[in-house]
Parts: C-alpha cells; sequence; structure tokens
C-alpha cells in the first residue's frame, strides 16, 4: 500500500487544481460520474468561506483539503464514487457549511445516509461529564465497550472506513493546535480508532494512527526512537532488499515458488516491545523483518531449513504455531536470525491460506496481537468479520461486480446495546432493554427511585427500547418506590433479569397486607381485560397449589407470581364443558395449508396453486412476490426479478405478498373480540390498528360507532395464538391516548365459521 497523498496540485491562482486532482484519483480507483465528483468538490469550497463553527484544525487547513484528503484516502481502499463524494462533503456538513437535506437533493440518498452514519459515530468526542472530561482514557473494560459501542452502530462497512480517514487528517493536522487538543485527540485515536483500524485488517493506516498518536502522548519517547531509526533508515531498506533478493534464490534453487515481503516495525510497535520485554533498542530483533509466504505445509519446514542454513539461528527465538497452534487457530513459524553483515533479522513463514485466514479474521489476526480484554459477544465477532470480509472481496474484485453495494451492508444482528451515563461511561445493556433496566443496572437505588428519564435531553416513556448512543439521565425522587406495572411483561418495561429480581426482592419486603390489597387489584383488573368472569378466588388459589386467595393475592403483590400465569390458571377453570357453548367458545382455527408441492404459503387468497416462475426460478430464502394469474394459480418471482417489476407496474391489482412456508405444523389460532371505549380524536384507528399490525396480528373484522358524547366505541375481531399476545396486544391499546377501556369480550365470543 502507498502513502497516502497529503498534497495536492495547485492552480495558477493558487487555490486547488480540482481537475488534476481528480485525474490523479482515477489512477487508483474507477469512477461512475466524475462530475459528480466535481460537483461536490465544488461545492465544499463555495460552503467553506459561508458562516459555521470552526474547529482548529479544519480552520488551519481548510475544509475543502481535508475533504480531498479523505477521498485520498478512501480511493486507496478502493471505495465506490458515493463514499468519496461523502468523504468530501462531510466535514461542511459537519460544521454546518452544507445541511444534509442539500446532500441529499444534490447527491442522493446514498451519500446522505453516509454523512450521517459518520455524524453517528462522531457521538464518542461528542459526549463529556461536567467536568468536561472526555469519557476515554478510562479503565479498560469501559474502552472495550465504547469499541463496541462504535462497531454496533455501523451498519454499512463504508461509515467505519470514512470515520478511520476522517481521524487520520484529524490526527495529522493537530499538530497547529495547542498541546490540549493535540493531546485530546491523539487520545481518542490511540485507544478508539486505531484499535478499530487494527481490528478491521487495515494495517498501514493504524500504523499511521497508532504513531501519530504516540507523537503527541508520550513526545520524549517518540523522538528518542525516530532518531535511533533515521540514523539508519536508508541502510535498513537496503538491507532488506538486499537480504529478501538473497531468500529468493536460495528458494528458488530448491524448486520453492515463494513470495517474499519485507517489513519495517514502526515506531509505537518498537517503544511497546521494549517497554513489554524490557530490553534496549538494539536488542530487538525484528527490527528488520521479512515474511515468506509458501504454497504447501511441507514448504514451509522446507523453508525453514533454507533460512537457517543460510544464517545462524538466534537460540529461543523460534516458534512453531503450524504444528502447535494458538489457541484461537493462528498458524506460522517464527525465527529470528543472525542475517548478512551481523544484522538480527525476523522471519515469518507461512502457507498462503495462513496468511489468508489470519489476515482476514478467521483466526482473528487481532485477537492474538490486540487488546488482551476477550469479547463478551459473539455477534460483535461476527460483525467485526463481517466487516473485514467486505473489506476482501472489494479489494479482489475492484469495481467489476455489480450489486456490490449490497455486500456493504451487515448482516450481523446486534445482541447488545451501549448506552452513555450522564458523566459519559458506557453501560451495555440487551437489545430492548429500557430506562428502568439502565436504571438497575446503574444502581438498585437508583432503579428504585425511578421517576423518569432523558434520552440525549428529551423525557422518553421507561419503556422505551434504547438505542446505541443514546445519553440518559434517570429521574428520581426521594419518596418513589418501584410500580408493580414494572413487573407485568405486557407492558414492556422491563426486559433484564437483573432489574425484574431486584422489583420483587423490593416487593417482597413490603408488609404482607399491602401486598394482598396490591395483588387482588391486579389480579381483578387483568381477568377483566381478559373477559374472565365469575371466578371463586380460593377455587383458583387451590388449583395453583396455594394455601388460600390470600396467598395467591400476596404473590402476585410482591411479583412472586405473575398476573398472566392467573389468567392461564383461570381460563382452565372455565373450559368449554364448564360453560354453556353459547357463552365461551374458544377453539383454535387451524391456518390453511397450501395445495401445492412447492411450500408457498398466500397470504390473503385462500389455498390458490402455486408454481415457480421460470424466469427467475426463485429458491428458499430469496425475497419472493406473487402473481396471480389466468387459470394457473399464483406464479412465484424472486422479488427483484425484471418480469415481476414490469408486473408491478402493468398490473399491480394482481402482485400480491407470499412468503416461504414452513417445514412444521401452521401454527393455530383464535378468533378474540376485542373491545375498545376511547374519546374519538383524529388518528385514533390509525394508531389501533398500528398497534395490532405491529404485534403481527390479523384482523377479520373492525366496527366503530360515536356516540353523541364524543366516546367512540370499536369492536375489532382478532386471531391470536394465545393469551400471551392477547395481554400484549391490550396493554398498549390501553397506553394509546384517549381509550379508556380495551379488553376481551367474553358476553359474544365469536364461534368459529363453518
Amino acid at each position: 500500500m502507498v502513502k497516502v497523498r497529503e498534497d495536492h496540485p495547485v492552480a495558477p491562482d493558487g487555490s486547488i487544481d480540482i481537475p488534476s486532482w481528480l485525474e490523479k484519483l482515477k489512477t487508483y480507483v474507477s469512477l461512475k460520474d466524475e462530475r459528480v465528483v466535481m460537483e461536490a468538490c465544488e461545492l465544499a469550497r463555495t460552503a467553506a468561506d459561508a458562516p459555521g463553527e470552526n474547529s482548529v484544525w479544519s480552520e488551519q487547513q481548510g475544509l475543502l483539503p481535508i475533504g480531498l484528503q479523505m477521498a485520498d484516502i478512501l480511493a486507496e481502499l478502493k471505495l465506490d464514487q458515493a463514499s468519496l463524494v461523502a468523504a468530501v462533503l462531510y466535514r461542511v456538513v459537519r460544521e454546518d457549511r452544507v445541511s444534509l437535506e442539500t446532500v441529499r437533493e444534490h447527491f442522493g440518498a446514498e451519500v446522505a445516509q453516509l454523512i450521517q452514519g459518520v455524524q453517528g459515530m462522531a457521538v464518542i468526542s461528542a459526549i463529556q461529564n461536567p467536568a468536561r472530561t472526555q469519557v476515554l482514557g478510562q479503565q479498560q473494560d469501559q474502552l472495550e465497550k465504547v469499541r463496541k459501542m462504535l462497531v454496533s452502530i455501523v451498519d454499512d462497512v463504508r461509515v467505519a472506513l470514512i470515520k478511520l480517514a476522517e481521524r487520520t487528517c484529524a490526527i495529522r493536522a493537530v499538530k497547529h493546535a495547542d498541546r490540549e487538543r493535540r493531546q485530546r485527540v491523539a487520545r481518542e485515536v490511540f485507544e478508539i480508532y486505531a484499535p478499530l483500524a487494527h481490528r478491521l485488517g487495515i494495517g498501514y493506516i493504524k500504523w499511521e494512527l497508532e504513531d501519530l498518536a504516540f507523537r503527541y502522548l508520550k513526545p520524549q519517547d517518540y523522538k528518542k526512537i525516530a532518531r535511533l531509526l533515521d540514523e539508519k533508515r536508508v541502510d535498513r531498506e537496503n538491507y532488506i532488499q538486499t537480504t529478501m533478493d538473497s531468500i529468493r534464490e536460495a528458494l528458488a534453487e530448491q524448486g520453492i515458488h515463494a513470495e517474499v515481503s519485507g517489513r519495517v516495525k514502526h515506531i509505537y510497535s518498537i517503544w511497546r516491545k521494549m517497554k513489554r520485554k524490557g530490553v534496549e533498542f538494539k536488542e530487538l530483533y525484528d527490527i528488520r523483518a521479512m515474511r515468506i509466504y509458501v504454497d504447501e505445509v511441507r514448504e514451509c519446514y522446507a523453508a525453514l531449513g533454507i533460512v537457517h542454513a543460510l544464517w545462524n539461528h538466534i537460540p529461543k527465538e523460534f516458534d512453531d504455531y503450524i504444528a502447535t497452534p494458538k489457541e484461537n487457530g493462528y498458524q506460522s513459524l517464527h525465527t529470528a536470525v543472525v542475517g548478512p553483515r551481523g544484522k538480527t533479522l525476523e522471519v515469518q513463514i507461512r502457507t498462503h491460506a495462513m496468511h489468508e485466514e489470519a489476515e482476514l479474521g478467521v483466526c482473528a489476526h487481532w485477537k492474538y496481537k490486540g487488546t488482551d480484554t476477550k469479547s463478551e459477544s459473539d455477534s460483535y465477532e461476527e460483525k467485526l468479520n463481517w466487516l473485514r470480509q467486505v473489506l476482501d472481496w472489494q479489494e479482489e474484485i475492484g469495481q467489476g461486480m455489480e450489486g456490490l453495494a449490497d455486500q456493504w451492508h451487515l448482516d450481523v444482528e446486534p445482541d447488545r446495546v451501549y448506552v452513555f451515563t450522564k458523566d459519559g461511561h458506557v453501560v451495555d445493556l440487551p437489545v430492548g432493554a429500557t430506562p428502568v433496566d439502565f436504571a438497575y443496572r446503574v444502581h438498585t437505588e437508583v432503579g428504585s427511585k425511578c421517576r423518569g428519564a432523558k434520552v440525549s435531553g428529551r423525557i422518553v416513556p421507561l419503556n422505551t427500547p434504547l438505542k446505541t448512543g443514546d445519553q440518559l439521565e434517570i429521574l428520581t425522587a426521594s419518596n418513589a418506590s418501584p410500580s408493580r406495572d414494572w413487573l407485568n411483561p405486557s407492558l414492556g418495561y422491563v426486559s433484564t433479569s437483573r432489574a425484574r429480581a431486584k422489583i420483587v426482592s423490593w416487593f417482597r419486603r413490603q408488609d404482607r397486607d399491602s401486598n394482598i390489597s396490591a395483588g387482588r387489584g391486579m389480579v381483578e383488573a387483568e381477568l377483566k381485560r381478559m373477559g374472565i368472569d365469575g371466578i371463586k378466588f380460593d377455587k383458583l388459589a387451590e388449583s395453583m397449589k396455594l394455601q388460600d386467595d390470600d396467598e395467591l393475592f400476596a404473590k402476585v403483590g410482591s411479583g412472586d407470581l405473575r398476573t398472566l400465569q392467573v389468567v392461564h390458571a383461570a381460563q382452565r377453570m372455565v373450559e368449554p364443558e364448564h360453560q354453556e357453548p353459547a357463552t365461551f367458545e374458544f377453539r383454535p382455527r387451524q391456518a390453511t395449508k397450501p395445495k401445492s408441492d412447492s411450500d408457498i404459503t398466500v397470504q390473503g387468497v385462500g389455498d390458490l396453486l402455486t408454481h415457480m416462475a421460470k424466469c427467475c426460478n426463485p429458491v428458499p430464502g430469496d425475497p419472493i412476490v406473487g402473481y396471480i394469474t389466468l387459470g394457473r394459480g399464483v406464479s412465484v418471482h424472486r422479488a427483484d426479478c425484471t418480469n415481476a417489476l414490469q408486473l408491478r407496474e402493468q398490473e399491480p391489482d394482481r402482485v400480491i405478498e407470499v412468503n416461504w412456508g414452513v417445514d412444521h405444523e401452521p401454527e393455530s389460532t383464535y378468533p378474540v373480540k376485542v373491545v375498545i371505549e376511547a374519546y374519538d380524536r383524529a388518528g385514533l384507528l390509525r394508531d389501533i390498528t398500528m398497534v395490532v399490525a405491529n404485534e403481527k396480528v390479523n384482523v377479520t373484522d373492525m366496527r366503530t360507532h360515536t356516540r353523541s358524547d364524543n366516546i367512540a366505541n370499536i369492536s375489532l375481531i382478532m386471531e391470536i395464538s394465545g393469551l400471551e399476545i392477547l395481554g400484549v396486544v391490550l396493554a398498549k391499546l390501553n397506553q394509546l391516548p384517549n381509550v379508556l377501556d380495551a379488553h376481551r369480550d367474553r358476553a359474544s365470543l365469536v364461534k368459529e365459521k363453518a
């Protein structure tokens, strides 16, 4: 990889010669339409003169040169045109010279989304505690959480690469800033972005970030090692080249086809090894180093024999990671020898396959050489591995493969969210966690006294799912206590077992009488909402193997027993054989199976025959659509099939949703009538249907009537798979604005239609 260009061609008037720069850029990457890149450059040049919030380094360097320098870095990584345009425009958008809407209007949604994604990663720099101390510089576990948070934010690998290019430009430019700013930027780069570059396998960016950060954080140590290296830099490079020629010739004489490369260790790496081993500069064996790549394992050992025959091996400096791989699977031969003219030389020997595995992340190069902190998240490792694979695909295929943009996006689902406390600490929580979960994670007392929450300065409901990058402030009251509603799974206040256990523990400590009173109210309200009445609570307690109804209510009130468990027990007491059929009927309606061998479920059109379209031959797992033919049932196409797209335009009424079938029996559904009473308002029906649709519940009938007093009575007939889903739907309906009550109508339960 060549060094990134930092200078740009200058026009006669002293400004940057953009056409000449563009010509040089095209030697690195092919452009679909160079006029678009030219327009982005001109917009950045014009915007640089507009009022905005200058940062020290962009003020010194200029917004256009920063954008061009970022584009230079990305061009060497062979990124696409959208990435280069986003890089050119990023700083002018970040500093409020150009709006994101203007970018979207002139350059498209893809470029705007990339810039927006990079802005999202800037959350690290933006978070400060009241003392204005950055989140950086904290303990290792906090740093690892910050790194994981950054990776979880990225849903497009180009976003991470643009951010790395931006931070590379930033740390190059802060040499013009004051000492405090230099150290702050250096620490951020050193602790967050250099490890990210390392884990993505972009070695040359990682080395530059580490060396420049080291230069500002440890200036004396940096100058000492740089001076030692500079004294013999030219000699060292000539030495390595001569040595590589020797080993290539010796390998060729023995009939071994090999690739040989040389490298010079960067300054920070030298300093780190000196500190770790407690040695002086002259005692390091790998200041000069070579790697030998061969085709087969036996050739590794043959090459090792040739190296040891040429030069004397240094005792205790040999490791065979092929015979005994590292725990993470890393394989290679490492040896150190006294080379020509008595100078030490490190040699690594591996097959091309071993090198590919190490560099692509299959054996995760960053795991054995990076941080000692072990990852707690498999999906985090999968996501990093996916990012590295995408980079490798891009390097292999360049711009020659259509549809490459689809590969930029991640298909690894996150399993954690990373949020900030008010003072900038990072807390990791499971996906779906709420402010209540966060409060109990911070401290039990904070959770127990929680009365509200602010996310990024805005008050939100306590059952709001948190997203990575949110900054939370928990609002507490000295006389506050947990709410029993938090234990109701249908209301979605708590998703972590830790928070639930803390809440249950708090209620257990309360007096029995208050738990009995609260539990009775909760049970009665839930049974009424579910349309179950006429229950004798002493019999209900007996059916649940409890001493009496007081014990039942006490357990519900303390959180040891969930209301849904009580509802299930009550439901069993009123099964059809114990009631009049006209009063209670709750039999399942089986979902219909498709009448074809193609295992396709056709939604909303009954039992139509299906067949696979010959034009695109969809296979299970492909996104698909259906087209109602004349006399041949439903023809199933891939969603991106040219014919299907044409049919959508010409005959949209005959294009329907279809899904791949499942191997198991279709799920049973139950017809249930739900009655809603609410003050009428605009958008009420939309909100109700949105709740039902979000829970993937099918509605077969809806009727509404508004009385003269502006009270709307709405009835829905829904098909549900169980009481758990019904409970969630009813809970969410009851939380809608203006809704007075939503409950299951027991008096007129729906009979299954013949």
